[in-house]
C-alpha cells in the first residue's frame, strides 16, 4: 500500500461531459468543498489532530504568467490528502493557480484518498494531484497495477474521462514500493544496484526488513521474490529463509535498514528518510511494482472553461522527480518546516513564481 492507499474506494462516480449549465455552479461547488473540509476538520479534531493551516504565501508571476483575459471572479478549488507529500503538492498547486490569477480556495489536508476522490467526482473541487496506481487499483477497482508508467497513466486517463476528470501529463516521480540499501553497503555487497543483483548474493546476505502488510499482501513480498527467482522460506541456492526476514513497523524499517539490521529494507520511493538516512533505492529491473506516478487531475468542465491551466501545470510536472520530492518531504518531516513554505521556496527557486 502506498502512503495514501485506503482499504477501499468509492463505488460510484458522476457522469462525464455534462453541459456546464447542468453542473453545480462555482458557488455551489465551493460550498460543497467547504462542507466536506469542515467535516474533515471535525474528524481530525476528534482524533486529537489539527488540520494544516490553509494559508500560503502570496505568489507573483514568474514563468507562470497571469492568464490573459482571465475574469476577475475566476475561481479554483484545490484539494489534497493529509500526508506530507500531498500537502506539499497541494500547496504547489495553490501557488501556481494564484500566480495564474485565480482566486483560490485551499481545501488541502483532507483525510484520506476516498474523501478527496469524492470531492473530485462530485465536482466539489477543481484540482488535485493523484497517483496513477491509487486511481487504478483503489478507485477503479482493478486487481493488478500496470508497471509501465506511461501505460498506467494512459489507462487511468481514459477511464476517468468518463467521470468528468482530465489527467494531465504525469510527473517523473513514482511513489511506489521499492527496496533500499544503506549507501555504505552498496560496495560491500558487490555494487548492488538492482533487485536482480540480490539473487547473486550468498544466502546469508539476503536479509530483509519489511512491514507486516507488505509481507502478507497477495501482491507483496513473496510474489516479488518469486518474480526475481527467489523462494521465501527456501534454504537452497535461490532461497530466502524466514529467519532472514524481519517484520517491523513501517517507520522502523528505515532506521533498521540504516543501522544494518538487514541489508534490504522496504521503502516508498519518495520518502524523505531515504535521503536523510543515506539509503540507495534499488532498481526494480523486472518491473514488479505498479506505477504510482503523480499527475494533475482537473475537473474537465473547469479545464474547458480555462484551457490555459494545462500549460500552467504541465510546466511544473517535469520538475517533480523522486529526488525532488524526497528533499521536499525531508524538509517537512525531518526539519519540521511548514509544507506551504517548502512549496513556496521551491517554486521561487525553480522560477515558476516570484515573491510579491
Amino acid at each position: 500500500m502506498t502512503p495514501d492507499s485506503p482499504t477501499h474506494g468509492p463505488t460510484g462516480a458522476d457522469a462525464a461531459g455534462a453541459p456546464r449549465a447542468s453542473r453545480p455552479s462555482v458557488r455551489r461547488r465551493v460550498l460543497t468543498a467547504a462542507a466536506v473540509a469542515g467535516a474533515s476538520a471535525l474528524a481530525l479534531t476528534g482524533c486529537g489532530l489539527q488540520p494544516a493551516a490553509s494559508f500560503v504565501p502570496g505568489a507573483a508571476p514568474g514563468s507562470i504568467q497571469r492568464i490573459d483575459d482571465l475574469p476577475d471572479d475566476a475561481h479554483l478549488t484545490v484539494t489534497s490528502k493529509n500526508f506530507t507529500e500531498q500537502l506539499v503538492l497541494g500547496k504547489i498547486a495553490v501557488l501556481a493557480a494564484k500566480a495564474a490569477g485565480f482566486d483560490v480556495t485551499d481545501e488541502t489536508n483532507v483525510p484520506g484518498s476516498v474523501a478527496v476522490r469524492e470531492l473530485m467526482t462530485s465536482h466539489g473541487a477543481d484540482f488535485t494531484y493523484e497517483y496513477t496506481g491509487t486511481a487504478w487499483l483503489t478507485f477503479m477497482g482493478h486487481e493488478q497495477g500496470i508497471p509501465d508508467k506511461t501505460e498506467q497513466w494512459q489507462a487511468v486517463k481514459q477511464e476517468d474521462a468518463g467521470n468528468g476528470l482530465t489527467w494531465l501529463e504525469p510527473a517523473p516521480m513514482n511513489n511506489t514500493y521499492a527496496f533500499a540499501v544503506r549507501d555504505e553497503a552498496v560496495s560491500e555487497l558487490g555494487d548492488v544496484q538492482t533487485l536482480s543483483d540480490i539473487t547473486k548474493l550468498p544466502l546469508d546476505q539476503r536479509t530483509f526488513c519489511v512491514e507486516s502488510e507488505f509481507n502478507s499482501r497477495a501482491d507483496g513480498f513473496k510474489p516479488m521474490l518469486e518474480k526475481y527467482g527467489l523462494e521465501l522460506g527456501g534454504s537452497g541456492e535461490n532461497g530466502v529463509p524466514t529467519s532472514n526476514v524481519s517484520i517491523l513497523d513501517t517507520g522502523t524499517v528505515y532506521t533498521a535498514t540504516d543501522r544494518g539490521k538487514c541489508n534490504f529494507g522496504e521503502v516508498f520511493t519518495t520518502d524523505g528518510r531515504i535521503k536523510s538516512l543515506g539509503l540507495t533505492v534499488l532498481e526494480d529491473d523486472r518491473g514488479f511494482f505498479p506505477a504510482y506516478n503523480v499527475a494533475p487531475v482537473i475537473d474537465s468542465a473547469t479545464l474547458r472553461e480555462y484551457p490555459q491551466l494545462r500549460d500552467v501545470y504541465d510546466q511544473i510536472s517535469p520538475k517533480l522527480t523522486d529526488a525532488v520530492l524526497q528533499e521536499l518531504n525531508r524538509q517537512v518531516d525531518v526539519e519540521g518546516r511548514e509544507p506551504a513554505d517548502v512549496a513556496f521556496d521551491w517554486m521561487v527557486r525553480e522560477g515558476f513564481i516570484t515573491k510579491p
